[in-house]
């Protein structure tokens, strides 16, 4: 009897190893946690609702289905959550963000986020309801940039290239208020959320405004701003991210196919009328 007990808990042990092994490998691997672990189920793809939202919107509408692309889309109103969520397993891509952005964030949250392709470029711009030009601000004048890292160096080297502050030469995309070497207006740089940025515009001088966020208050990046980013060289273009080694998930593929055809770079010039701008190539 006691020999048949100890079979009996040799045989339960060896398959709770089996179901176990079984569990490991259906988490690892390459596994993604966002569609069950089914490269050939649904990809979720985070994003901002303007315009990215609006983009994956056309194509899950439009052209997903003709593609074999089962594709949810997720919107999310901030910067930290698409990629907290994409390197969680939440999420299987994202589009919103920038090369530099992505970077910052790798090296600051210790991620292993990493570009797919380009998308499009959306300018960033300075507005303001008090003035019509940028060098027109007056002395003390209050200018709202965004707050984080990556987009506050965006917008100081905006403003650097009106001439109205001057920055230290090595200060590049993570530029701070603490690299102003040159500030003859004594300008008030104001951080604030990001998303906040437009409804600030009543209490600001000007503000600095990621696009993604003006298009979103209704405002028009191409008319409304009083200084639009310059498209060339711009090093701001908006990509499709993944977490690394998911470069080569057919689903991840499809859609940066689609993301790049000619069919979403007519809507995107259809839409936003030169407010935003899609990649060549």
């Amino acid at each position: 009897m006691q020999h048949s007990i100890s079979a009996r808990k040799k045989v339960v042990s060896a398959v709770a190893v089996a179901g176990a092994l079984v569990a490991l490998s259906a988490c690892g691997g390459g596994a993604d946690p966002a569609s069950g672990g089914d490269r050939n189920g649904k990809l979720v793809v985070g994003a901002t609702p303007v315009p990215a939202g609006e983009v994956l919107a056309y194509i899950q509408k439009d052209l997903a289905k003709k593609k074999g692309l089962d594709l949810e889309v997720k919107e999310f109103t901030d910067y930290v959550l698409p990629n907290t969520a994409l390197d969680e397993g939440s999420l299987d891509a994202n589009l919103y963000q920038n090369a530099p952005f992505l970077d910052d964030f790798n090296k600051s949250k210790g991620t292993d986020l990493t570009s797919v392709t380009g998308v499009y470029l959306p300018p960033m711009g300075v507005y303001s309801k008090k003035t019509k030009d940028v060098s027109s601000l007056k002395d003390g004048a209050v200018v709202a940039v965004p707050n984080d890292t990556t987009n506050e160096g965006r917008a100081l080297q905006l403003l650097a290239s009106q001439g109205v502050i001057e920055l230290k030469k090595d200060a590049g995309t993570t530029a701070s208020p603490a690299d102003i070497t040159k500030n003859p207006k004594k300008l008030v740089i104001k951080e604030l959320e990001p998303a906040q940025l437009p409804r600030s515009l009543d209490d600001v001088d000007a503000a600095v405004i990621n696009n993604n966020f003006a298009l979103d208050a209704g405002l028009s990046p191409k008319d409304d701003s009083i200084h639009l980013e310059s498209v060339e060289n711009n090093p701001y273009v908006n990509i499709l991210a993944v977490k690394k080694g998911d470069e080569s998930d057919p689903r991840v593929k499809k859609l940066a196919e689609l993301l790049t055809s000619p069919e979403v770079k007519q809507f995107i010039e259809d839409k936003y009328k030169g407010s935003v701008l899609p990649v060549e190539g």
